[in-house]
Parts: structure tokens; sequence; C-alpha cells
């Protein structure tokens, strides 16, 4: 079983960055697609970006496109979250997710407790 923790949420202004890490213990790191997704207060958790096991394929949603990056360190067994240019609509909890290679909650079947991030204007 795959134990996520997440790590690097916090309050920054807008047009900032932040960098989100989740560590990963557990079966091997590389046999799973990684994913981060976003819940913003009184919204339906939504897909942010996804990496492929090996690191390979990545994709993101239309409203991180550009801004985002996600990468993946399987030495350390670590995914990251690059978020640059940072709006006051990119405020949420950000959860980690070990799975299939998708965009779809369903995808995922192993999650982080999640890490604030808070952007003021």
């Amino acid at each position: 079983q795959v134990q996520l923790e997440e790590s690097g949420g916090g309050l920054v202004q807008a047009g900032g960055s932040l960098r989100l890490s989740c560590a990963a213990s557990g079966r091997p790191f590389t046999r799973y697609a990684r994913g981060w997704f976003r819940q913003a207060p009184g919204k339906e958790r939504e897909f942010v970006a996804a990496i492929s096991s090996i690191g390979g394929s990545t994709k993101y949603a239309d409203s991180v496109k550009g801004r985002f990056t996600i990468s993946r360190d399987n030495a350390k067994n670590t995914v990251y979250l690059q978020m640059n240019n940072l709006k006051p609509e990119d405020t949420a909890v950000y959860y980690c997710a070990a799975g299939l290679f998708g965009s779809s909650q369903s995808d995922y079947a192993t999650w982080g407790q999640g890490t604030q991030v808070t952007v003021s204007s």
C-alpha cells in the first residue's frame, strides 16, 4: 500500500509561486502514475495535473496550463507541483494521489490528506 504526504502549501500573493511536494512510502513508487487535484470551498474536487509512472507523459487542466508544472523524482519517491503566477482562484486544498494515469478521481486509489494553498489578491 502506498501512503502519500503533501507539503509546501501556504499563503502567497497573486503572481507568486509555490512548490508542492508529495512524498510516497510503501510499494515501489515507479509503479503508479501520480496526480494532483484541488478542492476549493463549496466546490467539487477537480483535476489539476498528472504524470505517468515513469514520468514521460503529463497532462494538465486547462486552467493551469502554462503556469503549473508536475514532475517526479523516483529516486526520492516524490512528486512535485511547481505553481507559478498564482491567482486567487487557485486557492484550494491540494491533494496528491497515486493510481492510473488519468484526470478522473476514480483513476486514483490512494490519496494524501491535502495541503492548503491560499492566494491573496
